[in-house]
């Protein structure tokens, strides 16, 4: 291409975005993505303004309703948006705030102590990316109404009538424009987040409403007046719990509130979910060091006092966490977040808020409960002793390695190139299809290890057990990153593959591998997940031939039923077959329809909610039969399970 002359740039060339159509010409800049995610965060953004009414005193109620044409509606009983003139812009409040970027309450203190919305971008952003966007605020005895298409007004501040109540109805419709992959919003996507919030403000109720269907309307009322100790109850709800109720903790140091719920339970996994405003601060942060600080020393100090320390093993700090399920929710006025995903905590302050406050309190639970704090102190040398035997396994496997000279699993079909970005590893059911996968694929960057039978179930298991699995070894060595749950345990930058397809077989047996594998990774890998390294494949179901050797594949029923149709109508002879494993394919078919990055389709496994999956995986994998079965039952109409 030409270079343009610099005297070709000049001041028309300086593109000026007015009001949200910055928005709209970068959406991902502002909800992260315009796929399902960001799809979601709009309803999050405009309850997230409802839910900062309700820690500041004035809401208790808000619903949220998925309408008949694929609109939300979201509304709460709080104070209602401000309609008078904006001194300044001299528009209405409620105009300002809904088209205008970085405006809102949130930046007066006096307005709102702290919030979860922190940029103020949020509900203009949403009405800058729907396709039609109404407003209702009930205030000062009327009801004020505004409407807006692709965030441009076109109904101005009117007043409809009259009323006795307070606070605002928003209703919007994505812009398909937007959002081309998808309009839809997902029942059970939207309830994860309205239970979390619910659990996280004891105050509040949320009611969650599907009008889609007319004959099996979805609703669920969310309300739990046990707030986070609520939350770990039901995370635990299929585990064995050590202690009668969880062990709940508040206070409020520099103007910082703190609660925290802790439960001991006879697994072998950490599971800490904290939040900062009600934001899920999935990388930890200070909040979290200042948590883990004071339960060890509070744990330690009290063991000590006591001499119920009795072991030869070294203790260290993540053995007073092993079994443990806790929720640690505080509120910060001035919230410093970094990390990669701007989810950790940088607030040195609420360190030793959080600190003092669980020193002080656990050391009083502990000695007001000294049968309880002995189960604990037991589970922690069991862990501690684990720990040592984990330790000797993983040498094991390293001498292994080094005496197996390349140091990667027999069975391993390695790639030859070495650049992880560009390597991926398909992680097989069985040597048939693992031997159908080897020759189809292609050499240069794809790796293969088949995997014979069912992994260890790692949920009901100490990591020295899980060591020893022989397919679990194999993974370890062949990915090359470590695993437990300490940060030093486990390094992302020696991964060998950034991508990690899991393919098993389209039935029951294919199904609970996949689930084994993704429990695996979730509880003892948990960054591949994080970082977006996992993979599942999706083979073909059905296999339809006609005429002179032509195929067609169908991955679902539907797919199938359309193709026979066209085929019958156009009056050719066909023949359908429905795959009942991998190793029915040969190697130029697997190839074509499951590993070809042109024309195979993956799916991603992201945790949208690190409490969601805990749940999840505690609820299909953990020893607990009842919580299962009423799972199954709840969900039996699904096909497949989307983690």
């Amino acid at each position: 291409m030409a270079k343009k002359s610099p005297s070709d740039y000049k001041a028309e060339n300086i593109q000026v975005l007015e009001g949200l159509e910055a928005v709209r010409k970068r959406p991902a800049m502002y909800i992260g993505d315009v796929g399902q995610r960001g799809l979601h965060h709009l309803i999050n953004e405009v309850v997230d303004n409802s839910i900062d009414e309700a820690l500041a005193g004035y809401c208790d109620e808000i619903k949220v309703i998925i309408n008949k044409d694929g609109s939300m509606t979201i509304s709460d009983n709080g104070r209602g948006i401000p309609v008078d003139e904006h001194p300044k812009i001299k528009l209405p409040a409620v105009e300002v705030v809904l088209t205008k970027l970085h405006a809102g309450g949130k930046f007066d203190k006096d307005t709102y102590k702290v919030s979860g919305g922190l940029h103020g971008v949020g509900v203009s952003c949403v009405n800058g990316l729907s396709s039609h966007f109404y407003c209702e605020v009930h205030r000062d005895g009327e009801i004020y109404v505004m409407e807006f298409e692709k965030g441009k007004t076109v109904q101005p501040l009117k007043v409809k009538g009259k009323t006795d109540e307070t606070g605002t109805l928003i209703t919007f419709k994505p812009d398909a424009e937007i959002f081309t992959q998808t309009t839809e919003f997902k029942f059970d996507i939207i309830a994860e987040r309205m239970r979390e919030l619910a659990f996280l403000n004891p105050e509040i109720t949320i009611v969650l409403r599907d009008d889609r269907e007319e004959e099996d309307e979805l609703k669920e009322v969310f309300h739990y007046e046990g707030g986070v100790k609520d939350f770990v109850s039901y995370l635990d709800e299929s585990r064995e719990s050590l202690m009668d109720e969880p062990i709940y903790i508040s206070g409020e140091v520099d103007l910082v509130p703190v609660e925290l719920a802790i439960g001991y339970n006879r697994t072998y996994s950490e599971n800490v979910h904290s939040y900062v405003n009600n934001i899920n601060t999935r990388e930890g942060g200070t909040h979290i060091t200042g948590f883990r600080r004071a339960l060890t020393r509070s744990l330690k100090t009290y063991a000590e006092n006591n001499r119920l320390l009795k072991t030869n093993v070294g203790i260290s700090g993540e053995d007073f966490r092993e079994g443990m399920t806790a929720v640690l929710s505080v509120k910060v006025p001035e919230p410093q977040f970094e990390g990669q995903t701007k989810t950790k905590l940088g607030n040195s302050e609420v360190q030793s808020a959080v600190e003092v406050i669980v020193y002080e309190k656990m050391n009083e639970f502990l000695e007001q409960n000294p049968k309880t704090a002995k189960k604990i102190l037991e589970k922690v040398i069991l862990a501690a002793e684990a720990r040592e035997a984990a330790r000797k396994a993983r040498q094991l496997i390293q001498r292994k390695s080094a005496m197996s000279g390349g140091g990667l699993p027999g069975k391993l079909a390695d790639c030859s190139i070495n650049d992880p970005e560009h390597c991926e590893i398909y992680l097989v059911e069985g040597d048939s299809a693992g031997g159908s996968a080897k020759m189809g694929r292609n050499r240069s960057f794809q790796a293969i290890l088949p995997l014979r039978g069912k992994i260890l179930n790692v949920e009901k298991a100490k990591i020295n057990r899980i060591l020893e699995n022989n397919e679990i070894q194999a993974m370890i060595t062949a990915l090359g990153a470590g695993v437990g749950h300490a940060e030093e345990d486990f390094e992302l930058e020696d991964l060998r593959y950034h991508k990690i397809i899991i393919m098993t077989d389209a039935d029951v047996d294919g199904s609970h591998i996949r689930t084994l594998l993704l429990t695996f990774f979730y509880r003892y890998m948990k960054p591949l997940i994080e970082g977006g390294h996992v993979y599942i494949a999706t083979p073909p179901l059905y296999r339809i031939s006609y005429t002179r050797d032509n195929i067609e594949y169908a991955w679902d029923d539907e797919t199938r039923d359309k193709i026979i149709k066209d085929l019958k109508k156009s009056k050719k002879k066909f023949d359908v077959s429905r795959y009942k494993g991998l190793g029915e394919m040969n190697p130029g078919q697997l190839w074509e329809t499951t590993m070809d990055p042109e024309t195979r389709t993956l799916q991603q496994v992201t945790v949208e909610s690190a409490a969601g999956a805990d749940k999840l995986f505690s609820t299909l994998m953990g020893g607990d039969v009842e919580p299962r079965r009423e799972f199954i039952e709840r969900n039996a109409k699904y096909a497949t399970l989307d983690i």
